[in-house]
């Protein structure tokens, strides 16, 4: 007779990081996962470990208690709800008693989400602890741009990235490299018409380019203690408008400075979960600079599962099974969406260089445990197309951007993101 599964996953959304989230349960424990969408995707298409439901109101609370009830009622096992998507997880969390009776949702109470979510609050929390943060001052949508300390260019993202998802206008994006007064008067003017009257993050831009970001995840317990801490130097970010500044490619590492100042915001917040930070070397200075802490695993977790962190085992530890996974040493490796020959022609530092050769590379979406000549076929497919997305949206690098030191500022959007 066979055991019964450990656990039924329920994965809400329908991107790579979805996919990479179901993978993950997959390697650790042989279970499918439940990955509802709000529409059919090719990430989840013709997997073998996936059953793909389909809610186009999936982004309505109601419906999504109801259908995550919907499924735990015919699970063999006991149901865990997770996501890589910020008001997937505010909502989780606003609505866990709703859910506690038949699933397990791994997030923070909604007031410590809340805390961190708003970017307003997370600027003062960094101030208050000493973490690198860039200058920041805040406007609400369809405010006047008023006295503004900053130099231009600015940066200019959404304080509420919940109320941003739901409201649309021309040239809305995750984040805005804003020129001048006027541009940045429009987007204001824009974003308020459209219905956003929240708070608009405006900050200091930090010069460099790509080569700069590095992404740091680190998972506490339901006790607050840092159980795991681990990242990487970001290579390439992709630059097309829904996907801005999601990691391409990645190469793990240690990050001394930035590892311990996240440990230092999530042990002072008492946070437990999964948290994931955006950081920019500023190379004014050398430091790590703090963007924002997303309170979740970020669309490249694959990343933390090739490197021997899979996100499953320490949920199913600190949630499920009460037994936590020894703490070997991390592995080194290339996570990367995109074809090698992409990498040698951005990547030009030659210590790097000679990184990316050591490293295993890992593609979230090639899962030997998952195959079928159709998937296989549009993931290549997909890799492929990286190249025209990167010539259409993505410049060649300048001589001094290649070697790590700051080009000129290109037009918003396309560079230098948070």
């Amino acid at each position: 007779m066979r055991n019964p599964p450990a656990v039924h996953p329920v994965v809400l959304g329908g991107d790579a990081g979805a996919y990479s989230l179901a993978r993950a349960f997959h390697e650790s424990l042989g279970v499918r996962s439940t990955v509802v969408s709000v529409r059919p995707t090719p990430n989840v298409a013709r997997s073998g470990i996936i059953s793909n439901v389909v809610e186009p109101r999936l982004d309505e609370p109601d419906v999504m208690v109801e259908l995550v009830r919907r499924v735990a009622a015919s699970a063999q096992a006991p149901v865990m709800v997770v996501t890589c998507v910020d008001w997937y997880v505010r909502a989780l969390a606003e609505h866990r008693e709703r859910l506690a009776d038949v699933a397990v949702v791994p997030y923070p109470p909604v007031g410590l989400l809340d805390e961190v979510m708003d970017k307003q609050r997370f600027s003062a929390l960094c101030q208050e602890l000493g973490v690198p943060h860039p200058r920041t001052e805040v406007r609400d949508g369809g405010q006047q741009v008023g006295n503004l300390d900053l130099r231009y260019p600015v940066i200019a993202k959404p304080g509420d990235n919940t109320a941003w998802h739901r409201v649309s206008f021309p040239g809305k994006s995750k984040v805005h490299l804003v020129r001048d007064r006027d541009e940045l008067a429009a987007l204001l003017r824009a974003a308020g018409d459209a219905g956003y009257r929240r708070p608009m993050i405006v900050q200091e831009y930090v010069p460099g380019d790509d080569a700069q970001m590095r992404i740091m995840t680190t998972y506490s317990d339901r006790a607050g203690t840092v159980r795991m801490a681990w990242g990487g130097r970001v290579l390439l970010e992709e630059h097309t408008p829904g996907t801005l500044g999601n990691p391409a490619a990645i190469l793990t590492g240690r990050l001394p400075q930035v590892e311990t100042d996240a440990r230092r915001l999530v042990e002072h917040l008492g946070w437990t979960g999964f948290a994931n930070f955006d950081v920019k070397i500023d190379p004014r200075t050398g430091e790590g600079v703090f963007f924002e802490l997303n309170p979740r695993t970020g669309r490249s977790n694959h990343y933390l599962t090739a490197s021997g962190l899979n996100p499953a085992d320490f949920w199913m530890a600190d949630h499920l099974q009460g037994e936590w996974p020894d703490a070997a040493e991390p592995l080194e490796v290339l996570y990367r969406i995109v074809p090698g020959f992409l990498l040698d022609r951005y990547v030009q530092d030659p210590a790097v260089r000679a990184g990316l050769r050591r490293a295993r590379a890992v593609h979230p979406l090639k899962y030997g445990g998952d195959r079928s000549p159709r998937r296989d076929a549009w993931v290549r497919l997909a890799e492929l197309n990286q190249v025209r997305k990167f010539a259409q949206f993505h410049p060649a690098p300048t001589a001094d951007e290649a070697n790590g030191r700051p080009g000129e500022p290109v037009p918003s959007g396309e560079r230098g993101v948070a």
